[in-house]
């Protein structure tokens, strides 16, 4: 063999060799990472902050004023051109629909706001201060007269959704019924820059460092070991906790199970090419087939491209700015309930959902300019070290996957067992989307009762 065939040979096989300990480094599991619990978020220097532990009452106070502010900004809609012929919702919110949702919410929903802000009113809500930044949330006891055993919860909404996905499964999680052995105390947050939770002052306040101060929230509310619910950017951040601290959480329920780590995505393509390799025929379509999937984030994920860059940008488009906020947010609640709405004139909103739960979402986005503090979470989230490097920690507290049947972004057991590897309940359901809580609370309710009564006397 000549010298050139040797020396290419010998660097084919360095190549390979690098090639292959790079893919060892990318598939290997990391240990858990170590968290600052005391990091600070709020505005100014923390070298004199004193963090106010006091837990205060809270509840929404909007008067006349604010509403008549509203009114009068909804009584002056823009000149919305009209939809092109046919297109429904495939062009974004239609605007004939929109006009409709408008004049209902000036001419109805804003003229009962009494009675709306009574409902948003109904549960406890309270503020306390987690490193730097004012915290809301809603505590929800249960009756001292049940005298079951009581669990403590923590659930967790995400983006365009707020604490009001909730409203209808709190009382059922909460009152004493013959499906459980137990009854649970919820407690519900804002996540910080959503909704009354005080936005971040600094850079870097990313899922990671969220879970964190979700953390820090149930210890200082008394609870040293606790159940998560969530979804979405909550279903991120749970996930995170149920990593971090193990030793502290005693399930991790979720409608949006994930492992990102490098091994979760080649899995998940090895399964989109072999679906019934790892999959019952009956589940194929919750996941596949994978190339429909990747379309369809392609064609609905603009948004998340455009807050992941620029936040403040739409941000400022969309504050104070009630048309543009009902349609941004509102297009979501269609298209992520079922992709086909986006083929209905009416973008089949209230066919699951009514339009005052939907407009509440709208006030609390509006009522507290949140808008853009929510969606610098994009930015913080949207790197490699967020996505890619946490999930390859395992995590070993017990897991349940509630798989809607439309929900956005899914995956297969055989992908998320390589990071939750003590998923005990894992299952699908025929309908549902991205919003379960509000969309099917019931059947939602029923997963995490299962769930839990899998574990419920394995405690302690």
């Amino acid at each position: 063999m000549g010298f050139f065939m040797r020396f290419t040979l010998a660097g084919t096989v360095l190549m390979l060799g690098l090639l292959l300990k790079q893919c060892h480094d990318l598939f290997k599991e990391l240990p858990v990472p170590e968290v600052d619990y005391r990091e600070y978020w709020g505005p100014g220097s923390s070298e004199n902050y004193v963090e106010d532990i006091e837990v205060k009452p809270f509840e929404l106070a909007y008067g006349t004023e604010v509403i008549e502010e509203l009114k009068a900004k909804l009584d002056k809609v823009p000149n919305l051109p009209e939809p092109l012929e046919g297109s429904n919702f495939e062009y974004g919110f239609n605007s004939n629909r929109l006009r409709e949702i408008l004049k209902y919410w000036r001419s109805d929903y804003l003229m009962r706001w009494d009675e709306r802000q009574k409902f948003l009113n109904q549960f406890p809500q309270f503020k306390t201060q987690i490193q730097g930044l004012d915290i809301h949330f809603i505590h929800v006891k249960p009756k001292e007269s049940d005298h079951k055993r009581v669990l403590p919860i923590i659930v967790l909404h995400g983006w365009p959704g707020s604490v009001r996905e909730f409203y209808e499964m709190i009382p059922k999680l909460t009152t004493r019924s013959d499906e459980k052995e137990y009854v649970f105390e919820v407690i519900v947050p804002s996540l910080p820059g959503f909704g009354f939770s005080q936005g971040t002052s600094k850079r870097g306040l990313s899922a990671a460092k969220m879970a964190v101060i979700m953390r820090n929230l149930m210890v200082r509310l008394g609870f040293s070991k606790f159940y998560i619910h969530c979804g979405d950017w909550g279903a991120v951040i749970g996930n995170l906790m149920a990593t971090f601290f193990q030793s502290e959480v005693l399930g991790f329920h979720s409608t949006m199970c994930m492992n990102n780590s490098p091994l979760g995505h080649l899995k998940t393509l090895i399964g989109g090419i072999f679906p019934t390799f790892v999959l019952k025929p009956e589940h194929v379509n919750h996941y596949f087939p994978y190339l429909d999937r990747v379309k369809f984030m392609l064609e609905e994920s603009g948004y998340f491209h455009l807050q992941a860059t620029k936040p403040d940008t739409i941000g400022a488009a969309l504050t104070g700015n009630p048309v543009g906020l009902a349609a941004y947010i509102l297009e979501k609640f269609s298209t992520g309930t079922n992709p086909s709405f986006r083929f209905l004139e009416d973008g089949g909103l209230e066919k699951y959902f009514s339009l005052d739960a939907l407009l509440d979402h709208i006030m609390i986005y509006y009522l507290t300019d949140s808008v853009t503090t929510s969606q610098r979470l994009y930015v913080e989230a949207f790197n490699i070290r967020e996505l890619m490097n946490f999930d390859r920690t395992p995590t070993v507290v017990p897991a349940g996957c509630a798989k809607f049947r439309y929900e956005i972004y899914q995956q297969t057991d055989w992908a998320l067992k390589d990071h939750l590897r003590n998923l005990i309940q894992n299952n699908h359901y025929p309908d549902g989307g991205h919003f379960a809580a509000l969309q099917m609370p019931d059947v939602l309710y029923g997963d995490i009762v299962q769930f839990v009564n899998r574990l419920y006397r394995r405690e302690d």
